[in-house]
Order: C-alpha cells, then sequence, then structure tokens
C-alpha cells in the first residue's frame, strides 16, 4: 500500500517539480492538489490522504 499524498502551494509549478520527484518513489502517490488553504479544506473532504505536503507561507 502507498502513502497518499496532497501537495498544497500557491505556486504550480513547484507543485509540479514535487509530484514528479514523488512519481519516482514506489511507495509514494499524490491523490490530491490545491493552490491555497480554502481549496485544500475542500478536497480533503472528499479526498483520503495520509500526508499533507503544504507551504505554510502562503498568501
Amino acid at each position: 500500500m502507498s502513502i497518499r499524498v496532497m501537495l498544497v502551494d500557491d505556486q504550480v509549478l513547484l507543485r509540479t517539480g514535487f509530484r514528479m520527484v514523488l512519481a519516482a518513489q514506489p511507495d509514494m502517490e499524490v491523490v490530491a492538489e490545491a493552490g491555497d488553504g480554502v481549496e485544500a479544506l475542500e478536497v480533503l473532504r472528499g479526498t483520503e490522504v495520509d500526508v499533507v505536503l503544504m507551504d505554510v507561507r502562503m498568501p
């Protein structure tokens, strides 16, 4: 079973980079992404994740 990861960052390019790095890990799967905290909460209501990788300095 893989670790289900959610990426949250306002910079799409940074999320894309993290997704590419995590895609190379056989035991991790990016299952959700969001561009801000409000969107992240909405996505989390309908998606089961194990880890949220989040930028704490988002506007």
